[in-house]
């Protein structure tokens, strides 16, 4: 069990004014700590100052670090934010808002410790979590969703659970170092966030944390998932696949799910029954299955959840039909595994892409991806990132790139050649309407004139959407809305 800091009367830091920082103070406050602040926006700590929250600016916060017990923070800071980096050179401890739950959780001051589930990886995790969580429920287990999916952790501590499905990024397994669940999956691990941890082995060592409970589960078509999976020392080390599974796996036989590892030969559920298109929504619900297994959910249960299943909102989303093109809405895919996997849905795909890259590559993906792209839509920062990688690896597909700056022109002049393919970048006019607004209008217009009846135009940027919207809700929203304008 680890070791719960004596909070009372201390005097604790957090760092973040959003949602996280909200939970992590209204958890502090009950433990008798003394909380202050800091962000680096200065509204957001007024704010919280007229609310009788004591703050600090950050500069400050590094200067006075040796006044402090305690560090938490919220999971988007990094190990190199300057007031992070002076907690730590003055071994101050520093906590994010899971270890804290965790912690407060496993010292019983919330009842007897829960069962933690938790599921991590590039691509997949909250659809994942989200089956996980409805598997408990049907089985009728007190079961609580949680995490990067919805509710902070600490803000769930209070319910009456038995168990938490708790979704989990790199960021908040980072800063949580004490955690050992009763089972934890890795998906899959591919480039993501590597701006933030640094390097591709520090972000896989993030993602490797949630194999450290009593039952370790990972993608074995993956290979850094699997690599992570030899490597654990869990007890129980189960791993899935789309194929056949051997012993102490789970896969796929004849159209269906199968629990090999705490079943034997147990069919779980057909695979016509996931509501999630291709192979990553076998995928997600193999994973979420090896959890559910692990805490002894029957296969009825299973079987029921994910018939009744539903996607959430921006995950593969089907926005429209309209004269035989599909429209899909799969904002969440913000790396480019997550869109490689959502391509690989489609026969014949006009692929809408872009925004912020986050230090990942996009080559392998779209090479992977190539023989299915019919068309591609650029927006976003790196657009020419990936109007470049689509140049070397597929350069038959056409490829528009819609700027909302000056920059407009050719990007790659046709070759004198009736089959050649005209690459151009073209001006989005804003004029009164919000840039959101304009860019996904432009996005609809050139996609529905590369899309033919069969295709799918699918939204599966391969990036963050900070650059031109508020989030990837915001991003979705806006294309099914422009989606809708347009077919009327």
């Amino acid at each position: 069990m680890p070791e719960v800091l004596e909070l009372a009367g201390a005097d604790v830091l957090v760092t973040g004014a959003g949602i996280t920082g909200r939970a992590i103070l209204a958890a502090l406050t009950p433990l008798g700590a003394r909380a202050t602040l800091t962000d680096d926006s200065p509204s957001a700590l007024t704010s919280f100052a007229q609310q009788g929250v004591a703050v600090i600016d950050p500069a400050d916060a590094v200067e006075r670090m040796s006044d402090f017990a305690l560090v938490v923070t919220s999971p988007g800071f990094p190990p190199t934010a300057p007031v992070l980096a002076a907690a730590a050179a003055g071994g101050v401890p520093i906590w994010g808002d899971v270890e804290l739950a965790w912690r407060l959780d496993q010292s019983g001051r919330f009842g007897p410790p829960r069962k933690w589930l938790v599921v991590t990886g590039t691509n997949g995790k909250t659809t994942t979590t989200s089956m996980l969580h409805a598997m408990l429920e049907a089985a009728g287990l007190r079961a609580a969703l949680c995490g990067n999916i919805g509710d902070p952790v600490l803000d769930v501590l209070a319910e009456p659970a038995d168990l938490f499905a708790v979704e989990l990024s790199s960021f908040q397994l980072y800063w949580a170092p004490s955690l050992r669940p009763a089972a934890g999956v890795v998906l899959n691990v591919a480039e993501d966030h590597l701006d933030w941890h640094g390097s591709m082995a520090a972000y896989a060592q993030a993602k490797a944390r949630v194999l450290t409970g009593r039952v370790a589960a990972a993608g074995l078509d993956d290979p850094v998932a699997a690599q992570l999976l030899e490597e654990s020392a869990a007890p129980v080390k189960v791993g899935f696949r789309l194929g056949d599974p051997a012993p102490g796996e789970v896969g796929v036989r004849d159209g269906a799910l199968v629990d090999n590892a705490f079943g034997h030969g147990l069919v779980l559920a057909p695979t016509d029954s996931i509501p999630v298109a291709g192979p990553v929504g076998v995928l997600d619900a193999l994973a979420a299955a090896c959890l559910a297994r692990a805490t002894d959910v029957p296969a009825q249960a299973i079987a029921d959840a994910l018939a009744a299943f539903r996607v959430g909102r921006h995950r593969a989303e089907v926005v429209a039909v309209a004269d035989g093109v599909t429209y899909v809405d799969d904002s969440k895919a913000t790396n480019p595994h997550a869109a490689q996997a959502s391509i690989g849905a489609y026969p014949r795909v006009v692929w809408v892409a872009g925004g912020l890259l986050k230090g990942a590559s996009a080559d392998e993906m779209i090479a992977a991806v190539a023989n299915r792209l019919v068309g591609a839509v650029l927006i976003g920062r790196d657009s020419k990132v990936l109007g470049e990688a689509l140049s070397r690896h597929a350069p038959d597909v056409p490829v528009v790139e819609l700027v909302t700056g000056e920059d407009s022109g050719v990007l790659e002049k046709a070759e004198p050649d009736e089959t050649a393919v005209t690459r151009v970048t073209r001006m989005v006019h804003i004029g009164e309407r919000p840039v959101a607004d304009a860019v996904m209008a432009a996005v609809v217009d050139a996609a529905r004139a590369m899309a033919r009846p069969g295709d799918a135009v699918l939204l599966a940027p391969a990036g963050a959407s900070f650059d031109q919207f508020s989030g990837y809700g915001h991003r979705g929203d806006s294309f099914a809305a422009a989606v809708r304008v347009a077919i009327g």
